[in-house]
């Protein structure tokens, strides 16, 4: 077994919960239907953080050329996973009663969810630069508008509780990074 693969064992685990809370919390959503209240907003950020983290986790495999590994470096790939399974966990309480009401709980928690996006997308600049500085894989051309335009989206979105915002940012979300993904992994098909 690599070093990477030892290493990766704990992300997949921390990544893996993640991706598990959101699945049962909507799992459960669809089991109690007919007594929750469920909000389009809310569900759609579900997606968008399922997307986020099966992003991210694939992005971790251009570690995979990394040989040698200090702690601290170890220890800054997986505080990204741990803020990927805090996003996560804002998302669906671990439990909720018959009666919930999904767009209560989202606006409650907004202020923490997109602070936790916020500074998962901080995490997310330097360790794509790192990738780049030991040439485990080019900073894509597009990379810092990207981002750039989601960090000042997701400050409004900390900033302004407006329905219309929120709906407009949760289907813009998906469409950029789903749209940046795309671009990426054409470009490196290209190659």
């Amino acid at each position: 077994m690599s070093l990477f693969e030892y290493l990766g064992v704990l992300l997949s685990v921390v990544m893996g919960l993640a991706i598990t809370h959101v699945l049962v919390g909507i799992s459960k959503s669809i089991h109690m239907r007919a007594t929750i209240k469920p909000y389009w907003v809310h569900l759609l950020w579900a997606v968008n953080v399922l997307t986020y983290v099966i992003g991210v986790w694939w992005g971790m495999f251009w570690w995979s050329g990394q040989d040698s590994w200090t702690f601290f470096q170890f220890m800054f790939v997986v505080l990204y996973a741990i803020f990927l399974f805090l996003l996560a966990s804002l998302l669906y309480p671990w439990d909720f009663p018959a009666d919930f009401d999904f767009e209560k709980q989202f606006f409650s928690n907004r202020r923490w969810f997109f602070g936790i996006l916020g500074v998962a997308w901080c995490i997310d600049i330097p360790e794509t630069l790192l990738k780049g500085a030991v040439s485990l894989r080019e900073v894509p051309q597009h990379y810092f508008v990207f981002v750039g335009v989601l960090l000042v989206l997701t400050s409004i979105g900390i900033a302004t509780a407006s329905r219309r915002y929120h709906g407009f940012f949760a289907v813009f979300w998906l469409i950029w990074f789903v749209g940046y993904l795309s671009l990426t992994t054409l470009a490196k098909i290209a190659e």
